[in-house]
């Protein structure tokens, strides 16, 4: 037996390592999308026989007015969540610098990702922060959360917040790793501020970027928490989202094949993307190389 593990155990103890993960993500990942795709196929409200209806719920999908109000709020989702990474990337290079007091800075930093879930009080018009600012100004603040036509930008920049935090710490462990022989190199060959920075500190954070944006992207298409918390996808569903609507549909409405349908069209969107960004990842390596 070790005369068999040892002859073997060069594909052995990566298989043994790799398995458990393996199993885990086909459970979770994959047997769970299966099953959301055959749920998807049918109409079941979750408690009694599942009747068969083929595409019925995606026809019905294509015909609802509010799947392209949630698609459309994703997609300001994903616009202005790409401020997250070079936001993200600034404190970064901000705090990481050699200045008495800035410990204290990153601390608050890191501190204030919590601060996203009260942005609700933040908005209030009557005595939030907002209020305050406004006041101070002799005007009104306006009820963001209440405007139909505002209220998916003012919980997109509450989300932000925590999601910039996120990005600076990807950030700050990249600048941490940075290899000190090519800066001094740099400096050797004269290389100062945006110089230093575009040539020798941004090409090594290429891994960090790349964890960064993706993530970031993610997060953007399947936005739930903060619009639970803040307007349950109010008002009248104009801040809604696709995995918003999906768990609307599915808990409050009894309608999980249709819910179901909503989930595989937002996997299908990220399954594009993901793909499409990996290949462009892949492509520039190769150029590179």
């Amino acid at each position: 037996m070790t005369s068999l593990w040892r002859r073997h155990r060069w594909w052995l103890t990566p298989t043994l390592l790799i398995l458990p993960g393996a199993i885990l993500f086909a459970v979770v990942i994959l047997a769970s999308s299966v099953q959301s795709l055959w749920i998807s196929l049918h109409d079941w409200d979750g408690f009694g026989p599942m009747i068969w209806i083929g595409l019925g719920n995606y026809r019905e999908l294509i015909n609802d007015p509010q799947f392209y109000v949630s698609l459309k709020n994703n997609l300001i989702w994903l616009v202005m969540f790409m401020l997250a990474p070079p936001i993200g990337l600034a404190i970064a290079l901000l705090v990481n610098q050699k200045i008495k007091g800035m410990r204290v800075v990153k601390s608050l930093v890191l501190a204030s990702v919590a601060v996203g879930v009260v942005f609700t009080w933040v908005y209030t018009p009557e005595f939030g922060l907002l209020a305050l600012i406004f006041r101070a100004f002799g005007a009104n603040a306006p009820a963001l959360l209440s405007d139909e036509h505002l209220v998916t930008f003012a919980i997109v920049i509450a989300a932000l917040w925590p999601q910039i935090a996120f990005c600076m710490v990807l950030y700050l462990a990249g600048l941490n790793n940075l290899s000190e022989e090519l800066i001094g190199a740099g400096r050797v060959d004269g290389a100062r501020g945006w110089n230093m920075l575009r040539h020798i500190v941004l090409p090594q954070l290429t891994q960090v970027t790349f964890i960064a944006i993706a993530v970031t992207v993610v997060g953007a298409l399947r936005s739930f928490d903060m619009i639970s918390v803040m307007t349950r996808g109010g008002p009248f569903g104009s801040s809604s989202v696709l995995a918003y609507q999906m768990f609307e549909q599915s808990i409050f409405s009894y309608r999980f094949g249709y819910g179901a349908a909503i989930a595989s069209g937002l996997f299908v969107i990220m399954a594009v993307f993901i793909t499409w960004y990996l290949t462009r990842i892949i492509r520039a390596e190769e150029r590179g190389a």
